[in-house]
């Protein structure tokens, strides 16, 4: 009798701790699908909202509610590199030429975050810089003339300018188990209309 009872001890211990072992793993997968569906939605918030700022400046390069405050299209784009944009633009509509500079920040002025690749994207108007911490870990600009053909960056004649190619990455700022969720938005051939006006 001492020895059934023995075994049952035994047995109901191995049970338990398999039953627990099971509970322990479906509990991290609970906590990670949690966590990565939760990034996921922030991932894609994060880029629908970078997404729509940008294509709203950047359809208004050469825009001015004074038309003749900025009469020469060919002049709107004062400097643009891969990762970096200047140009002027009519930001609050109140008919007074704004300057706007886009460009992201390097990796370094984030070390607080865990991702390693993530960047702050910068807005500056008129001297006055605004900054955020979307996870974006690309903004890479390209350039192509009237007839299509891609200018090299640096971009030695901003006037020649007709469209751009935008590529934005944004991930997480934090991962589970460094699984970092990412999403890519590329906007092919966007053309302020204002450029076109030469």
């Amino acid at each position: 009798m001492g020895f059934s009872t023995l075994l049952d001890i035994l047995g109901s211990i191995v049970v338990g701790g398999l039953l627990f072992m099971i509970l322990m793993r479906v509990n991290d997968t609970a906590t990670e699908n949690t966590f990565f569906y939760g990034g996921e939605l922030i991932v894609q918030s994060n880029l629908v909202a970078t997404v729509s700022l940008l294509e709203h400046d950047f359809r208004k390069i050469g825009f001015c509610k004074d038309w003749n405050a900025l009469p020469d299209p060919t002049q709107a784009i004062i400097a643009a590199d891969s990762n970096n944009i200047i140009f002027l633009t009519d930001d609050d509509s109140d008919g007074v030429v704004d300057t706007m500079n886009y460009f992201c920040g390097p990796t370094s002025a984030l070390l607080g975050t865990p991702n390693p690749r993530d960047r702050k994207l910068y807005r500056v108007v008129n001297g006055d810089s605004l900054s955020a911490n979307l996870g974006i870990t690309q903004f890479l600009l390209r350039y192509f003339d009237s007839f299509g053909a891609e200018i090299s960056v640096p971009v030695s004649s901003p006037g020649a300018i007709h469209s751009m190619e935008i590529n934005i990455t944004v991930e997480n700022t934090a991962a589970y188990n460094d699984n970092y969720s990412s999403a890519f938005w590329r906007q092919i051939r966007l053309a302020a209309r204002n450029l076109g006006n030469r």
